[in-house]
């Protein structure tokens, strides 16, 4: 659907901001209880966080066969993944497949921004602005802007001066760069940097990597996927499905029901080792108390430090590579051929943890006394995570309470949902809930099926509003920090605190455990949306 076609004043019953694998879903659930309802997407494309992240080697860390769909039967019977984990465009492909296959497209909006989301009291609707000043009015707003689709990208002093190309990993050009016999500069050593570093050492004539902290990556034994796996879970996917939804973080990470106390030293390295082989964020599963117990927690990232000195040839840089913090504190990466980059003669590691990029010159980065003369500079510095791509948009609820004014001193919600004195919100993997600390895609159809449930609950009562309470808001905050501070999860500066952003508060965003996260929604459903103002 083109601007054009959209006459300038649009009433709907409902508002989907995005085009994710959230703002897909939930728009299938609405037009399923026959909701005049629409999408509102930037981009010229679906897919959301992939649409945008097109960087070299962009893919997902989730296993292929679990980072999907579960609504459709016959969507999973039909899709052939080609690779254990997805690439950015195959996961780009299937979300083109998914808006074709359920007739989505022609009720999204593409290339239109919004601006402006403005609750009217009097009216009991929403108010919808695009910077192309479109107007639109519908009863229910349905926020599925993405947790990671906000990119940080610090502005140096001097970064409008730099005379070669500049690229954010999270804004990447579709048509692709080339960086062969260019000299190129990485600020970041995060997700998507461990991802590129590897495809653009490979092109470049040399690659300088500016880290301020180094990441814990485990190898991800990437591969063709395998098609006696395919056929073994697709021939008991609702079995395998509820198993998933019964796991702490939301997939199968063969999760080990014993504690490292309860293990030999023998044991205990023997399950790292099998760890190692699993690959990727398998380490998650490796004990029980991995997360709790900071003795069991430094015998496993010693494990993987030993493992990255034996990968790094020159003892100096391994170290610098080593992470001290916490592991798991941070998403843990899964890499291919990340550490061994920095074997090769055309990578330079530069550690800015004491001595930061003090700025960007026309020719390149000035870090102290030293000046890095490169051709391009890649901004691997992730994103305003989790509340950024919300609180980009000038969202008022009742009285033209600003939700940035609101959320000053953090984010408040109720469930990650909701967020009080904004009646008929609602926030797909908002903060308060488990999000980005699961299966992303298990819980976007568990949030949908939440929202769509709870409009058509009010539509059988003859009801118009639903609003959380202060009261039920005040209490899940507590419980989100309550049970994050029972965990090792505050022990670093992370995204999921928003650390990685200056000025930002410092909040544990994730609620952790999705299984007990699951059972909260299911009993504020069963018992008439209690915490809820329905009106």
């Amino acid at each position: 659907m083109s601007n054009e076609e959209v006459a300038q004043e649009d009433q709907l019953d409902a508002i989907v901001i995005g085009a994710g694998f959230g703002g897909l879903y939930m728009l299938y659930k609405l037009r399923g209880l026959g909701l005049n309802a629409r999408i509102l997407e930037a981009g010229d494309g679906v897919g959301g966080t992939w649409y945008w992240n097109r960087y070299p080697g962009a893919r997902c860390d989730v296993p292929s066969l679990q980072y999907s769909y579960q609504f459709s039967r016959q969507l999973e019977q039909e899709w052939d993944w080609k690779e254990r984990y997805a690439p950015q465009a195959e996961i780009m492909a299937y979300a083109n497949h998914v808006a074709d296959r359920f007739e989505l497209r022609p009720h999204i909006q593409f290339g239109t921004r919004v601006a402006a989301a403005h609750f009217n009291d009097a009216a009991g609707r929403w108010l919808v602005s695009t910077e192309a000043g479109q107007q639109l009015s519908a009863d229910y707003c349905v926020m599925a802007t993405g947790c990671l689709s906000a990119a940080n990208d610090p502005q140096f002093p001097g970064r409008d001066s730099f005379a070669g190309g500049w690229y954010h990993t999270g804004r990447w050009p579709h048509e692709g760069v080339d960086f062969s016999g260019k000299r190129v500069g990485v600020i970041g050593t995060g997700s998507s940097a461990i991802q590129s570093i590897p495809i653009i050492a490979e092109q470049a004539e040399h690659l300088y990597v500016f880290q301020r902290t180094p990441n814990y990556s485990i190898p991800a034994h990437n591969g063709p996927q395998d098609s006696e796996e395919e056929r073994d879970i697709r021939a008991r996917y609702p079995e395998y499905r509820k198993y998933l939804r019964e796991q702490q973080i939301g997939w199968d990470v063969h999760a080990n029901e014993r504690t490292a106390e309860e293990c030999s030293a023998d044991e205990i390295r023997a399950e790292c080792e099998r760890r190692w082989r699993l690959g990727g964020l398998y380490f998650y599963g490796s004990f029980a108390d991995l997360l709790s117990n900071q003795q069991a927690n430094d015998i496993v990232a010693d494990f993987v430090r030993e493992k990255i000195r034996g990968r790094v040839d020159d003892p100096a840089v391994a170290e610098l590579l080593s992470p001290k913090s916490v592991i798991g504190c941070k998403r843990i990466c899964a890499d291919t051929g990340y550490f061994e980059t920095y074997n090769r003669d055309n990578v330079t590691l530069v550690d800015i943890s004491g001595t930061p990029i003090d700025e960007i010159t026309p020719a390149g980065v000035r870090v102290g006394e030293l000046t890095y003369q490169v051709d391009a500079i890649v901004s691997a510095t992730g994103f305003d995570a989790m509340t950024g791509s919300l609180q980009r948009i000038d969202i008022r609820g009742v009285g033209g309470l600003p939700l940035a004014e609101k959320w000053s001193a953090g984010p408040r919600t109720f469930l990650g949902l909701t967020t009080a004195g904004f009646p008929n919100l609602f926030v797909i993997c908002g903060p308060g809930s488990p999000s980005v600390f699961t299966n992303m895609i298990n819980a976007i159809e568990q949030h949908g099926d939440f929202v769509a449930d709870s409009i058509e609950y009010l539509r059988d009562h003859d009801l118009r509003r639903i609003e959380a309470t202060v009261e039920a808001e005040d209490a899940w905050v507590d419980q989100v920090n309550e049970v994050a501070g029972e965990t090792l999860l505050l022990g670093c500066n992370s995204w999921y605190l928003g650390a990685n952003v200056p000025g930002k508060p410092r909040v544990f965003m994730p609620y952790v455990g999705f299984p007990d996260y699951i059972e909260k929604c299911e009993s504020v459903a069963a018992n008439g949306y209690e915490g809820f103002q329905l009106s």
